[in-house]
């Protein structure tokens, strides 16, 4: 009934966070457990008052804050410098600038928001394709939840009871392995496709670029000093960003005016109560799915399957693969991990930190595909043409991105190599 309650839902374009808490009181009404139904709200509650999730408005407030202060446009710039030159250099500068802005907000959605505002209109100035601007500009925003700091990450941190800043350091070979394969891949298809390299600059000019844009990297040094050094969780390192972005704009760029202090509240209020509605709601399915013996009975069948580790979690990313593409990668994250997570651990014996990084980036690869791909419609919205005409150049990016999960899977060093 719940089964059949939740597809009807989804398929009626029922928000996910609401189907989630319609679904979960339907099975509570039809288990006829009067305990259940008083633990209900408290479950929904008790999801959203984890004092790890409070990053995750700070980190949103952490990219207004750059994106009013004009700080996003300096990363890009320094960008520009870094790899503009080079044949195609334009999309690779939209690359590496995804790299820094991954490094600062952590959520692939608000990421590609904002850099296909910026970056399309730009590269389809300098006379590259739509479809191709569009399709990095997605790739790149792959970036956001692998790169630390990571929304998903601090997600998976508190529903696996590992540490947050664990699950940071574990995302930094990953995402740079992403980073390095969009990178080639955009290389070939740049002189392929005879795209441009980007005017060289002089050196004076050069020299002014990154010393205009050099204090703007104090809002990702912050968050990695904080957090690697140990002087605060990785919510202390969103507010202190969320600080030095707001006095960088303010008392240097200039650009801040306390006059949008209201928006920028505002706008962070409203995309954090989205996400944390969800958590909540999740919390509560989570937990009658566990009530239920969901995963006791799965593990049963998946260890029927193979004894395995590698071959489990390679049958995790074949299935993630295909729920990513049906359900938004918060909302599957939420509800993937309290039923595989104790199947992994205790039947497998695979790293809590291992599993969640290839759990994350699976379902990643989920928001740039049809038919949910989130990141995908934003992308096309903003960019003003149809979502496949970006897919088709993305393929070749779902690929890399595959198959640097698959090497996740078969290596566990390269996520558990700090610890």
């Amino acid at each position: 009934m719940v089964g059949a309650a939740f597809i009807v839902l989804l398929l009626l374009g029922v928000p996910v966070a609401v189907v989630l808490g319609l679904s979960t009181l339907v099975y509570i009404l039809f288990s006829g457990d009067t305990v259940l139904l008083s633990s209900y709200l408290v479950q929904i509650y008790n999801g959203m008052t984890n004092y790890a999730l409070l990053a995750i408005p700070l980190f949103i407030l952490a990219g207004e804050m750059m994106y009013e202060s004009g700080i996003t446009q300096q990363l890009i710039a320094m960008a520009r410098v870094l790899v503009g030159p080079i044949r195609g250099g334009l999309a690779q500068v939209n690359l590496v600038a995804n790299g820094f802005m991954a490094a600062i907000i952590g959520s692939a959605i608000a990421q590609s928001a904002m850099m296909s505002r910026i970056m399309v209109p730009e590269m389809k100035s300098h006379g590259y394709d739509t479809d191709d601007a569009a399709a990095i500009t997605c790739a790149g925003s792959m970036l956001g939840p692998i790169i630390p700091p990571s929304m998903p990450f601090i997600v998976f941190a508190v529903l696996a009871q590992v540490s947050v800043s664990g699950m940071f350091i574990a995302g930094i070979i990953p995402g740079v392995m992403l980073l390095v394969g969009f990178v080639a891949i955009v290389a070939v298809t740049a002189r392929r496709k005879g795209y441009p390299a980007s005017e060289r600059l002089d050196r004076a000019e050069t020299r002014r670029i990154v010393l205009a844009a050099a204090p703007s990297l104090l809002v990702p040094l912050s968050i990695l000093l904080t957090i690697v050094f140990g002087f605060g969780s990785p919510t202390d390192a969103a507010a202190v960003a969320a600080i030095v972005a707001l006095l960088l704009g303010k008392f240097h760029y200039r650009k801040f005016r306390f006059s949008r202090l209201g928006v920028v509240f505002l706008n962070t209020a409203l995309n954090s109560a989205l996400v944390l509605f969800l958590i909540g709601a999740a919390n509560a399915f989570g937990w009658v799915i566990v009530y239920g013996g969901i995963p006791q009975k799965l593990s049963l069948w998946m260890a029927s399957l193979t004894s395995d580790p590698t071959l489990f979690l390679l049958l995790v990313v074949a299935m993630l693969l295909v729920v990513g593409t049906l359900l938004e990668s918060m909302a599957a994250l939420i509800l993937i991990v309290p039923i595989l997570l104790p199947i992994a651990q205790d039947v497998f014996q695979i790293d809590a930190v291992q599993f969640g990084v290839v759990v994350v980036l699976t379902l990643v690869i989920g928001l740039v595909t049809p038919p949910v791909g989130t990141v995908l419609y934003i992308a096309a919205g903003i960019s003003n043409i149809a979502p496949m005409r970006i897919f088709r150049p993305m393929i070749a990016y779902v690929a890399m991105a595959v198959a640097v999960t698959v090497l996740l899977a078969i290596f566990p060093a390269l996520t558990t190599v700090w610890f």
